[in-house]
């Protein structure tokens, strides 16, 4: 069964939404080490690459077909990055320097995030540094208590390789 016009134009942008989808979580997976799902989904991401690209070349001059292959590449994008942001927990270390660490240490354990408090040496003298094991969607939170409290405060935010032990919230009141 071959498919031409309209039919051909919506499996290209699907076909082509779902080889990027596939492409970024096969990203994420090498990333994380983990080879049997990253050669999976590699496979499967040629096998939708050349399905849809043979709908692609059939006919080059068809602006409707080319238009789809690139409209689905930009979805497929977005797609990847909400699967990603959805589906896999990742986490980052969060680092905040400040002299009012203390209040926003306190206001960050209120809202349910472990933090650790060290007193340091800055530039401008003693400040404290916070560290805390965040999940990576509660990024924009950490920053807004944070900037509540001391809106100059220096804050660097790392992405964590693997976690063992420890205290940290994973969201709806559970902790590790």
């Amino acid at each position: 069964m071959t498919l031409d016009g309209p039919a051909l134009v919506a499996a290209i942008f699907i076909m082509r939404v779902a080889n990027y989808a596939i492409g970024t979580l096969r990203l994420i997976a090498i990333a994380r080490g983990r080879r049997l799902i990253a050669a999976t989904l590699a496979s499967l991401e040629a096998l939708v690459f050349a399905l849809v690209i043979a709908g692609v070349i059939q006919d080059l001059e068809n602006l409707a077909n080319l238009a789809a292959y690139c409209a689905g590449a930009a979805a497929g994008s977005w797609v990847g990055m909400e699967l990603e942001s959805r589906l896999i927990r990742s986490y980052m270390i969060v680092n905040i320097f400040s002299p009012m660490g203390e209040q926003i240490a306190k206001t960050l354990r209120e809202s349910g995030f472990g933090v650790t408090l060290q007193r340091s040496e800055g530039k401008d003298g003693e400040v404290i540094t916070l560290r805390s094991v965040i999940d990576k969607r509660d990024i924009k939170q950490v920053s807004h208590i944070t900037r509540q409290i001391h809106p100059e405060a220096f804050l660097v935010a790392e992405e964590v390789s693997s976690l063992r032990h420890g205290w940290f919230n994973v969201g709806k009141g559970r902790t590790v």
